[in-house]
């Protein structure tokens, strides 16, 4: 789905163009990653690829604990950029891993989306965790089918597989996973834990389409695609034609492999603004999608109830589809996050 992000943007804190002379705390990896945090370089002797051969080629230091990684990936055939917030106690050279926490953006929106428009980075710091969040493009959260046919863009094979691995292998992520998602990320971060069962100890959807094939659900999607100058066909393939392979990335067709994990899930259901939205009309997208989202959270809900699945939801009634509802939704959720990985406070 689209995001309308209304939350507060802060300007970049460093740039990609300052000489290694002045200080510079973007660098390339050719011969291996330099340090992070303040004293010496901590150099490994060259950043780990990942299976594929997916590879970090240049990191940037956004803050004392926060990074931005440039990612040549195979599964895209293209470079992208990830976004890392890291512990007080990590360092470079540590033989331990961290609990990690994968943050997941929606469409139209970016790897910086949640440092943009949160305050993620206050809440990661009081924890022993590593927070990932990696670009998405434009919220499409799975290989693309391209018509039969496979091939690039793979986004999921890119967040499961590389992202995984380059993180696990080069920053001390650990086996302890959560996930959160907003919107299309929030679908991903729900079709992600069931395609991957035991991936995730926790999964946490925030006004995420999660029943796919509902009714009116396949036209808003492909709507929504188009809409963002994607071949919606493309994606998923066209539905009912190639409805199995909707079905094999539809939360709701997938819902007895979450059973283990630990479910979260949030959507507004009146079309009204909630406390902090602004003052739009009724007819405003925002307002009119999260309707739509909020009836198909509940069909959502009404399989795990028929399936005995435990969860946690919250269906609200006013809030528009951005970031002041989300703000609200991942805050609250959080320190069950942080208990389902093992993430200690400091």
């Amino acid at each position: 789905m689209h995001t309308t992000p209304t939350g507060r943007r802060r300007p970049h804190r460093v740039t990609w163009r300052r000489s290694l002379a002045s200080g510079a705390i973007t660098v390339v990896l050719a011969a291996g990653l330099g340090a992070v945090g303040a004293g010496p370089a901590q150099a490994l002797a060259g950043p780990v690829r990942a299976d594929d051969g997916a590879r970090i080629t240049a990191e940037k230091k956004i803050a004392s604990r926060e990074v931005d990684v440039a990612i040549d990936s195979p599964a895209l055939g293209r470079a992208v950029k990830t976004r890392i917030l890291l512990p007080k106690n990590w360092t470079r050279n540590a033989t331990a891993t961290w609990p990690v926490l994968y943050a997941y953006h929606g469409g139209q929106d970016d790897y910086t989306s949640w440092t943009r428009n949160t305050d993620i980075e206050a809440w990661a710091a009081k924890y022993n965790v590593i927070v990932v969040m990696p670009e998405g493009d434009n919220g499409s959260y799975t290989d693309w089918y391209n018509y039969g046919k496979g091939g690039t863009p793979r986004w999921e094979t890119f967040h499961t597989a590389e992202v995984r691995q380059l993180m696990e292998r080069n920053y001390h992520a650990g086996a302890l996973r959560a996930v959160i998602g907003n919107s299309s990320g929030g679908a991903g971060a729900m079709s992600y834990a069931a395609r991957h069962p035991g991936m995730f100890k926790y999964a946490a959807s925030l006004s995420g389409i999660l029943s796919m094939r509902s009714i009116g659900m396949p036209a808003l999607l492909m709507f929504t695609n188009a809409g963002n100058g994607q071949d919606p066909f493309a994606i998923w393939g066209v539905p009912w034609s190639d409805d199995a392979n909707w079905a094999a990335h539809d939360p709701y067709s997938l819902a007895p492999k979450l059973r283990g994990t630990g479910l979260f899930f949030s959507a507004g259901t009146t079309g009204r603004p909630g406390p902090g939205d602004p003052d739009v009309a009724p007819w405003d997208i925002g307002l009119l999608s999260e309707i739509a989202v909020g009836a198909n959270n509940r069909d959502f809900q009404k399989r795990l109830n028929e399936l005995n699945i435990p969860y946690t939801a919250h269906i609200y009634g006013d809030g528009r589809h951005n970031w002041p509802a989300w703000v609200r939704e991942a805050g609250a959720v959080w320190p069950t996050l942080m208990k389902s990985i093992g993430a200690r406070k400091v």
